[in-house]
């Protein structure tokens, strides 16, 4: 099998901080400390990562520490710092298919995120963002020199992701990862500074409590020679860095020992070493884009996607861009520069690779075959960077077009010299909703990403048929559409006041 890059990650080196290591060895020292105020378990072996239990929608404390020695990063100071906390998959078998298996997660459990922050009850965090397409992330601003505590809270369970092949399987373990970025030039939280990680397994409310007990009093039956073999339980969970360094020159090795007829990016190992990141970095961690016409969030129990990025994979299969850049487009042009390059990998989901293609044109990476691509990224990333960088999108098998109907003369509207009912004159926008499959699911999904809908407030979409009746869209109803339909819709409150209908003219 291939060594691959994530392979790297994967490895079983992470570790709380090592006292063997020299002192004077400042890339050991960590600019922001982490600590998150959880237990973790006592049956964990002596080198072994630490595993922390957490209760399924418990509020836990992380607090964000300024970690600097006098002098390091001189450049942040009095200046705030953007930090990303995500709950990713530990499991490189889960982390390889982790689109799919969220995909999953949100169609079970449709409106809720796998990772919340606890707004009231967080303290020193400033321009809180979460994002619709992101259910596993939430951001905010913080200052390194003031009190900062975020509170998290988690509400996938680790069974949840089981393959329940005989029943009775353990829950898989996660991570919750945090990454630091400090400001560019141009005023972007791009740069980025840390990342560390601990590992967690979450439990049905109660469990985790239930399940510390459980490691403890296995724990006191072993002899004191067996105890030796353990870990102490500790009463917070410190998020540590991965220690890379041991292992890079080996992977490079490995890497070039594979195949001698092609060359490894010249900064190769820099990049490894450089990554210190415990899982892939969030894909788009800089275009949370604020869509609220105030400067300033509010929040809600219920309104939690104040801000949002348009889904790569949503309304059409060429996205549009400002057509002025050569690499934000869906084609990366051979002219593109290093920084048209960057931008276009991070517009298509490809921000883990981002640090590895840091000195990368847009020629430099058009010149890397399948095969490059595919031992650079592993197959299914690299298949996939192939496919976007050839623009190989998959053509829509249906294409509607659909236009909100106006409310309250929002309607833009033309001037008609000779007609005094200006409304005649309307102009309807309407938005092409493209589809991969003929579904009437798909229908609704399109729709939500299209006008900006939750889509668990969608109960059911109709159309209206003679008379004014309204039938139900189904399968098959979509399979009969006409291609390049027009639609005007009107949605109306459910009968029991939870949600609405969406009604199709």
């Amino acid at each position: 099998g291939f060594f691959l890059f994530s392979d790297v990650l994967a490895l079983p080196i992470f570790k709380q901080e090592d006292s063997s290591l020299p002192p004077e060895n400042e890339a050991q020292h960590p600019p922001f400390q982490y600590v998150m105020c959880a237990a973790t378990s006592p049956a964990v072996k002596l080198y072994d990562e630490t595993l922390t239990y957490l209760n399924q929608g418990q509020s836990y404390e992380i607090r964000m520490l300024d970690n600097r020695k006098a002098g390091d990063i001189p450049e942040i100071n009095g200046k705030l710092v953007k930090s990303i906390i995500r709950v990713v998959f530990h499991d490189r078998r889960l982390q390889y298919t982790e689109h799919q298996q969220l995909e999953g997660w949100k169609w079970n459990r449709p409106g809720d995120r796998l990772l919340d922050l606890d707004i009231p009850m967080s303290v020193g965090v400033i321009d809180i963002k979460t994002n619709p397409s992101q259910l596993n992330a939430v951001e905010f601003l913080w200052d390194p020199t003031k009190c900062t505590s975020a509170f998290i809270q988690v509400h996938c369970i680790s069974t949840e992701f089981t393959p329940r092949k005989h029943g009775g399987e353990k829950g898989v373990p996660f991570r919750i990862q945090v990454d630091t970025f400090k400001q560019t030039e141009n005023g972007e939280y791009t740069d980025h500074l840390h990342s560390a990680s601990c590992q967690i397994k979450v439990f049905k409310p109660k469990g985790a409590d239930r399940k510390q007990k459980t490691d403890r009093e296995k724990m006191e039956k072993r002899t004191a020679h067996e105890k030796e073999k353990y870990q102490p339980s500790y009463d917070t969970t410190i998020l540590t860095e991965m220690r890379l360094e041991p292992i890079i020159e080996d992977a490079v090795e490995h890497e070039q020992k594979k195949s001698s007829k092609r060359t490894l990016p010249a900064d190769y190992g820099d990049s490894l070493a450089k990554r210190g990141s415990c899982s892939p970095w969030p894909d788009t961690p800089t275009t949370f884009v604020n869509n609220s016409p105030t400067p300033a969030p509010t929040f809600t129990s219920a309104q939690h996607n104040t801000y949002s990025v348009p889904d790569s994979n949503s309304s059409s299969p060429n996205h549009q861009g400002d057509g002025t850049s050569h690499g934000s487009g869906d084609q990366l042009h051979p002219s593109a520069t290093i920084q048209e390059t960057q931008q276009w990998l991070l517009k298509h989901r490809f921000s883990t690779y981002t640090r590895l293609f840091s000195n990368f044109s847009g020629a430099d990476l058009l010149k890397l075959t399948r095969e490059d691509l595919v031992q650079i990224c592993g197959p299914a990333d690299g298949i996939r960077l192939y496919n976007a960088l050839k623009s190989r999108s998959v053509r829509p098998r249906l294409t509607i077009y659909v236009c909100q109907e106006p409310v309250r003369s929002i309607q833009l509207e033309r001037q008609d010299a000779g007609n005094g009912d200006s409304s005649n004159g309307a102009i309807y926008v309407y938005h092409a909703i493209y589809l991969e499959e003929m579904a009437a699911s798909e229908v609704t999904r399109k729709l939500a990403l299209a006008f900006n809908i939750p889509l668990h407030q969608i109960n059911q979409v109709y159309r209206q048929g003679p008379t004014g009746i309204h039938i139900l869209v189904s399968d098959q109803m979509v399979q009969n559409f006409q291609d390049e339909s027009c639609f005007l819709f009107t949605t109306i409150k459910a009968e029991n006041g939870e949600g609405f209908h969406i009604i199709l003219k």
